[in-house]
């Protein structure tokens, strides 16, 4: 794997990174620019306005470029027509990600942000790069949110695409196995799974039947249990953080010594056992 781009680095973390105002600020730097005009109507431009914010002047917690490549051609390889994104934040993801879902055909694409000023520069920023028609971003805690978008029927059909963002992995995925919206041919991917790592989701996705049904029947609460009948073919594809720090980490199942610094785990839903 390629060494990672230290020219394409955001800014260093830093202490706070994120809710203390650089989110506002980035919607009025990208709005401000003297070419906003050709930025208009470009998912491409907008996307290279924020990186270049998160460049120059303060780091963004956006999946970045590297793994956001990677989770774009798995949507153009598998074509939803239904994508749900669990955390959205300022919606890099959502303008990346919902022009790679509407070039493959994709009908609707939900952003559920539990923040709603982050939601606000979302929608701005979703409606800058012409994909309003698109992509439908939605205010509220995310299981609250699928819940009531189940039961309203906007999932008649499953989810095809659900990508995972936000801090409640597990929880949310067995609450889709639940509610029946994972359903054979349905992908998951899920973001930060070495950096900062969600070994309690990644050993749900890896794990048998059989050891999923064993930890049904030792769990805690209703939370902890999804649909354990469901099948995945799940990998780990490693990447980058997109400020490059800490290239190198220790990872929790991984043969090797020395790993990237992240990763996103892909998991397809490949049947139901009996």
């Amino acid at each position: 794997m390629a060494e990672f781009d230290t020219s394409k680095a955001y800014r260093k973390k830093g202490d706070p990174y994120f809710d203390d105002g650089r989110e506002i600020e980035l919607l009025h730097f990208v709005h401000g620019k003297s070419n906003i005009d050709e930025i208009r109507n470009s998912p491409e431009k907008v996307v290279a306005a924020i990186d270049e914010f998160a460049r120059t002047k303060k780091y963004l917690m956006n999946v970045g470029e590297d793994k956001g490549k990677i989770v774009a051609g798995v949507i153009a390889e598998t074509k939803p027509k239904i994508m749900v994104e669990l955390g959205g934040y300022v919606g890099y993801s959502s303008v990346l990600f919902g022009d790679a879902f509407r070039k493959a055909g994709g009908q609707r694409y939900y952003t559920l942000e539990h923040n709603a000023e982050f939601a606000a520069v979302i929608t701005s920023l979703v409606d800058l790069a012409g994909l309003s028609e698109t992509v439908k971003v939605i205010v509220g805690d995310s299981d609250h949110t699928l819940k009531r978008l189940h039961g309203e029927g906007a999932f008649k059909d499953g989810i095809d695409f659900l990508f995972i963002d936000h801090t409640a992995f597990d929880r949310d995925v067995k609450l889709s196995e639940k509610l029946g919206l994972i359903r054979p041919g349905s992908v998951v991917v899920a973001d930060n799974c070495i950096y900062p790592g969600h070994p309690e989701y990644t050993t749900y996705m890896e794990s048998s039947v059989e050891q999923k049904r064993a930890a049904a029947k030792a769990a805690e609460s209703e939370e902890k249990v999804g649909n354990p009948n469901l099948v995945y073919e799940s990998k780990l594809v490693h990447s980058f953080e997109p400020s490059g720090e800490n290239v190198r980490l220790p990872y929790r199942l991984c043969d090797c010594a020395d790993v990237e610094q992240d990763g996103v785990e892909i998991s397809k839903c490949v049947g139901v056992e009996a």
